[in-house]
């Protein structure tokens, strides 16, 4: 996924809380929001059977899925419209399916990012959670959160200390160079030796005599 081909209603689609009853449809059976339109992007975003029948008939509209309490999206449904092809897909019921949004994973509370297992060879890029193949990332969000990230690189390395530092001493070095060559401009002006120094030479008495005794 590239960030000039990220849809508008990608980011509605992975905020959205789906399985909730619809309030419109309260004593009809199998009344769970589970649907998303890709078209009108309108609110509620997430809608029953029911209401895609009046509301969204002639729309684009995906079935969101649950796999251990998360949300999944198969993807027959959504590769045509999404470039998915950095994201892992999992074969879950005998359908291939990517994840909407980041999972938790079991680690210690003074561990803030869990790392992939020493037998994985892969890891998303986002969360550093193991993935089975060869993909970048664990999921829908995570694809997003990476690219982002990959937006906001270049002006932050631009604009950080170590950068600034080393224009610091890039300036202090063509002083220092043009100072040294200033020094030695003015050596190659003055090639006369100084005068020697005088050196004061004190001159030494004569033996002393003692006046005779008599």
């Amino acid at each position: 996924m590239k960030r000039e081909t990220v849809p508008s209603w990608l980011e509605i689609l992975l905020a959205t809380q789906f399985f909730a009853t619809c309030a419109n449809h309260l004593l009809a059976s199998r009344n769970e929001c589970n649907l998303f339109c890709t078209q009108c992007e309108a609110k509620p975003a997430a809608f029953c059977n029911y209401c895609r029948s009046s509301d969204h008939s002639t729309h684009r509209v995906i079935q969101i899925r649950r796999s251990s309490y998360h949300d999944v999206v198969r993807v027959s449904e959504i590769q045509n419209i999404l470039d998915i092809s950095d994201v892992q897909t999992y074969v879950i019921n005998s359908a291939r399916v990517v994840f909407l949004n980041e999972r938790p994973q079991p680690c210690a509370s003074s561990v803030p990012i869990c790392k992939a297992p020493l037998s994985s060879t892969h890891s998303c890029e986002t969360c550093s959670r193991a993935l089975l193949d060869v993909f970048r990332f664990c999921s829908l969000g995570c694809n997003l959160r990476g690219l982002n990230m990959e937006m906001s690189t270049p002006a932050m390395v631009e604009n950080s200390p170590q950068s600034s530092g080393k224009d610091h001493v890039t300036r202090i070095y063509d002083v220092g160079s043009s100072t040294t060559s200033d020094k030695d401009s003015c050596n190659d002006k003055n090639n006369e030796e100084p005068p020697p120094k005088r050196v004061a030479r004190h001159r030494r008495k004569g033996i002393p005599q003692r006046a005779p005794f008599f």
